[in-house]
C-alpha cells in the first residue's frame, strides 16, 4: 500500500518524540510505501541528526507555515469571479468562528467555508493567501464579529485583533494551496495517488488528509498521542488579546471536530486523549487506543539488575519547566528529609522548551539552597548534598538508562501532562513510582505505583516515605511495573497494531478497476481481503467471485457515487510505470516543495 504520513513538523527532519515514533513506524512496516507530507510551523525548529531514510520512504513534501507567503506563488490576486467565491466561503468560515458557544448550528457553516476555500484554492490556488490578507477578508471578519449571535470576545475585537487573526488564519490554511494533491486521473504523485492518509495529529497536520478525503475519497487515519487542540490551548501567547485567542481557539476547535468526524479511524494514545476526542464529537465506535511504542532494550540492564534495599534516593527525570512543579517536589522532599535524614533527591534533566524554563531552573536551585541552608546544593555532583541538579551525559549519568537507575523511587510531580513517556521509561527500568494524578498517569502505571493529587506536597511526601521505608514493596512494585511496560508500551506492539489497522482499513475500501487497466470495469470490493489468507474453512471455501460481491463493497462512508470508489495504487496494472514516471519537483522552495529521500539505517534517538 501507499501511505501518506501527514505531520506537523517532527518528521522526518525536526527533533522530537514525533519524529522518533514516526521513524520507528516507517522502518517497522517495510512492506508498505510511505510518503511524508510535513508542515513546518516555525523556522527555528530543532533539527537533529537522523539516520539515512529508508528506501520505502520514497518522497518528502514540505510546506512552511511561517514567514510571509511566497510572492511568486501566492502574490497574484484573484479576479472578480474568484473574489466573489472567496467572499462567500470566507463569510461562512468567519460566521462559524465568531459565533457564541450557544450557536451550535454554526459547525455546518465552518465546513461549508473550509471546503469552499479548498475548492477555490484547487481551481485558483495562486491567490488564496493574498485574499486572506486583503482588506475584503478583514471587513468580512469584522462584520461577522459585529453580527447578532457572535461571542462577547468577538464583539470586542479591534482592528489590530482582526489583522492578527487573518494573519494566523492565512498561515494555518496554507496547506489548501500546497501542490500535494494532484489529480485522480493522473495519480503520479501527491495525495491523489495514496491509498491511505495517516495524520499524526488532529490539527492543521490533518488538513491535507481532509482534502484528500473530500476530493478523492481517500480514507483518513488519525493518531494522537498528545491532543493537538489541548496543546494549542496551553501554548497560546498570553501577550495576544482575548479576542485573538478566542477566535483562533474557535477555529482550531471546529477544525479538530471536523477531522474527528471524517476520520475512518481514530487511534488515541491513551484514555486522556480519547476523552478529549469524544468531547469534540468523536464516535467511540471509531476509536481504538494504541499506546506509543518505546525501545525497552536500552533499559534492560537497569530493569533486570539488583536493587539495593538500603537505597533511599528519589530520582526525578525530565525537562525542567514550570509545568513539572519542581517547587512542590522540593517542598515534599523537605518533609521527607525531616523523617529520613539519609534521603537524597536527584533532579536529572535538561532545560525545557518553554520561554521561562531557564528562569524556572534558576528559581528551583535558589529555592533548594534556601530549604537546606546548611548543606550545599551541588549542580552536577552527588555527595553530601541532599539535592542535586544534574544533566544526562555527565560522568555521574552517562545516558538516559543511568538516570532512571540513579535512584530506587522515580517521582513525577507535574501539574500538566499528556502521556508522560518518562514514567513508562522508569517502569521499563523496574523502578517503583510515585506520581501526581494528571493526564494519562493512572492508565500508564495501572496498580504498579502510588498516585497522589497534584499540588499537594504533603501527600507527595507521605507517598515517597512509604516507598523508602518498605524495600520489599519497592521491589515488588518495580517488577510489576516492568512487566506492565513490556506488555503495553514496546515498539513491537505499536508496529503490530498499525500493521493490522492498515490492512483492516484497506480491506473495507472498495476499488475501481477500469477496463483500460485490464479489469472488468465498474465497482469491485477489495480484490484479496486480508481475511482470505487466514487458514480455515470459512476463508478457503469462498470463490473470487463471491469475495467481489461480499460485504466490503461499500463500507467507506461519504464517497461520491458519481465519481465512484477510488482504485488503490497496488491494484493498478501500470503501478511500476507510475512509480518510474513520477514528476520530479525542484528542491524545496516555499509551500508545496519536495525532496527525494533514500538510503537505509536506524534511528536510535529517544
Amino acid at each position: 500500500m501507499r501511505i501518506g504520513l501527514l505531520a506537523e513538523s517532527g518528521y522526518p527532519y525536526a527533533a522530537g518524540e514525533g519524529r522518533v515514533w514516526c521513524d520507528r513506524l516507517v522502518r517497522g512496516l517495510t512492506d508498505h510505501e510511505f510518503e511524508a507530507y510535513c508542515l513546518t510551523p516555525a523556522p527555528d525548529f530543532e533539527a537533529g541528526g537522523l539516520a539515512p531514510l529508508p528506501e520505502h520512504l520514497t518522497e518528502v513534501y514540505t510546506a512552511p507555515l511561517w514567514g510571509p507567503a511566497d510572492s511568486g506563488r501566492f502574490g497574484r490576486s484573484y479576479g472578480r469571479r474568484e473574489r466573489q467565491r472567496f467572499a462567500e466561503h470566507f463569510t461562512s468560515l468567519a460566521t462559524a468562528i465568531t459565533a457564541s458557544d450557544s450557536e451550535e448550528d454554526r459547525f455546518a457553516a465552518f465546513t461549508d467555508g473550509l471546503y469552499g476555500l479548498a475548492r477555490l484554492a484547487r481551481d485558483h490556488g495562486a491567490g488564496l493567501a493574498h485574499a486572506l490578507r486583503s482588506e475584503a477578508a478583514l471587513r468580512i471578519l469584522e462584520s461577522a464579529c459585529r453580527a447578532p449571535g457572535s461571542s462577547a470576545a468577538a464583539q470586542s475585537a479591534l482592528v489590530t485583533d482582526l489583522l492578527a487573526v487573518t494573519d494566523r488564519l492565512e498561515r494555518v490554511l496554507r496547506p489548501l494551496t500546497a501542490g500535494w494533491y494532484g489529480d485522480e486521473d493522473e495519480p503520479a504523485g501527491g495525495l491523489a495517488g495514496v491509498d491511505l492518509c495517516h495524520a499524526l495529529s488532529g490539527g492543521p497536520a490533518a488538513l491535507p488528509g481532509l482534502l484528500a478525503k473530500h476530493f478523492f475519497g481517500t480514507p483518513l487515519l488519525v493518531t494522537e498521542y498528545g491532543v493537538r487542540l489541548r496543546r494549542h490551548y496551553l501554548a497560546q501567547d498570553l501577550t495576544s488579546s482575548a479576542p485573538v485567542r478566542a477566535l483562533l481557539a474557535a477555529f482550531h476547535r471546529h477544525l479538530a471536530a471536523e477531522v474527528y468526524a471524517q476520520a475512518a479511524l481514530l487511534t488515541p494514545g491513551n484514555t486522556h486523549a480519547r476523552r478529549w476526542q469524544q468531547r469534540l464529537g468523536a464516535d467511540p465506535a471509531r476509536q481504538r487506543t494504541v499506546y506509543p511504542g518505546m525501545r525497552a532494550g536500552r533499559f534492560a540492564a537497569a530493569g533486570e539488575g539488583e536493587l539495593c534495599p538500603d537505597d533511599k534516593t528519589l530520582v526525578w527525570v525530565g525537562r525542567i519547566e514550570p509545568g513539572k512543579d519542581l517547587v512542590a517536589l522540593l517542598h515534599a522532599f523537605a518533609e521527607v528529609r525531616k523523617a529520613e535524614p539519609e534521603a537524597q533527591l536527584r533532579i536529572i534533566g535538561t532545560v525545557g522548551r518553554a520561554a521561562d524554563a531557564p528562569e524556572y531552573l534558576a528559581h528551583c536551585r535558589a529555592f533548594a539552597a534556601q530549604l537546606f541552608p546548611d548543606e550545599a546544593v551541588h549542580k552536577h555532583a552527588v555527595g553530601d548534598s541532599p539535592v542535586s541538579f544534574e544533566e544526562i551525559g555527565g560522568p555521574e549519568v552517562p545516558d538516559l538508562a543511568d538516570a532512571y537507575a540513579a535512584g530506587s523511587v522515580l517521582v513525577l510531580s507535574s501539574v500538566v501532562e499528556g502521556f508522560p513517556a518518562g514514567l513508562a521509561e522508569g517502569m521499563f527500568s523496574g523502578r517503583a513510582t510515585v506520581s501526581t494524578d494528571v493526564g494519562a498517569v493512572r492508565e500508564i502505571i495501572g496498580g504498579t505505583g502510588l498516585v497522589v493529587p497534584p499540588r499537594n506536597p504533603r501527600a507527595l511526601a507521605e507517598a515517597c516515605l512509604a516507598m523508602l521505608r518498605d524495600p520489599a514493596r519497592r521491589a515488588r512494585l518495580g517488577a510489576a511495573a516492568r512487566a506492565r511496560a513490556l506488555e503495553l508500551f514496546t515498539v513491537e506492539q505499536n508496529i503490530d497494531a498499525f500493521r493490522g489497522i492498515y490492512l483492516e482499513l484497506m480491506s473495507h475500501c472498495p476499488v475501481r478497476t477500469p477496463a483500460a487497466f485490464g479489469g472488468v470495469g465498474g465497482v469491485q470490493p477489495f480484490a484479496h481481503p486480508a481475511e482470505a489468507h487466514v487458514p480455515g474453512r470459512w476463508a478457503g471455501g469462498r470463490t473470487p467471485e463471491s469475495r467481489r460481491n461480499g460485504r466490503f463493497a461499500a463500507w467507506l462512508p461519504g464517497r461520491s457515487a458519481a465519481r465512484g470508489p477510488r482504485r488503490p495504487s497496488w491494484s493498478r496494472a501500470d503501478r511500476g510505470a507510475v512509480a518510474t514516471e513520477r514528476t520530479r519537483i525542484p528542491e524545496p522552495v516555499g509551500a508545496g516543495a519536495r525532496t527525494s529521500a533514500g538510503g537505509a539505517g536506524e534511528n536510535e534517538e529517544l
